[in-house]
């Protein structure tokens, strides 16, 4: 009898070793799950994630987000190109600064919106592609790359420099800002993808913010 209660006890406990090595491989598997992945429950809102917004696949698009993408990439190209020459040429500090912060907004902004494109099977306009090509056209869901610099402005501001570049340098953002703020709140009435339509958003509050503070380099009320 002895014997016996010993046998079944060594049984017992080899099925508990046995049941905590398969709970132990479970979580293991989990935990490689988890890490390899990289997410959290809210990495994809988080700013060390690799985009701000919602990957191309993760929400349905129409014709509004294409368009929108299509016409915002040669416009925030404008705006960086614009921003460029500030680097070289202004003489405020203040203007120089804030051509620093519109470049590096914009530029992962353009690389976002070409993802998207190109996710979607559409076009994305070609590097080389002049912003002035695009002034006054709409696409074919209605936004339209208003604010875009003609051929003629960009060459009247790339010859300017100190204050007169100043002046050229934050009337003509402003008014490209303007475009860029009427295309984002379009895209955020019509468009269609989640990530396409929070980047507009923030577009327009950011944007907004950057025309007050044009304005008030210009001494404008």
């Amino acid at each position: 009898m002895t014997s016996n209660r010993f046998t079944a006890r060594r049984r017992a406990a080899a099925t508990a070793v046995l049941v905590l090595s398969a709970v132990l491989a479970l979580a293991a598997c989990g935990g490689r799950d988890t890490s390899t992945t990289g997410h959290s429950d809210h990495g994809a809102d988080s700013p060390a994630a690799p985009s701000a917004y919602a990957s191309a696949a993760a929400s349905a698009h129409n014709g509004a987000d294409v368009s929108f993408a299509q016409a915002m990439i040669p416009h925030h190209r404008q705006a960086v190109e614009m921003a460029d020459l500030a680097a070289g040429r202004a003489s405020a500090a203040g203007v120089r600064t804030l051509a620093s912060e519109i470049k590096r907004a914009q530029d992962p902004e353009i690389r976002t919106l070409s993802e998207w494109l190109t996710a979607w099977g559409e076009d994305v306009p070609a590097q080389d592609a002049s912003a002035a090509d695009g002034a006054g056209h709409s696409g074919h869901s209605g936004h339209s790359m208003s604010g875009m610099m003609s051929g003629d402005a960009m060459a009247e501001l790339s010859r300017a420099s100190g204050k007169a570049f100043d002046t050229a340098f934050l009337r003509m953002m402003v008014e490209h800002h303007e475009g860029a703020v009427e295309m984002a709140r379009s895209e955020r009435s019509r468009g269609a993808h989640q990530g396409a339509r929070r980047m507009a958003g923030a577009i327009v509050t950011s944007q907004t913010a950057e025309i007050t503070r044009m304005n008030t380099l210009l001494g404008r009320p």
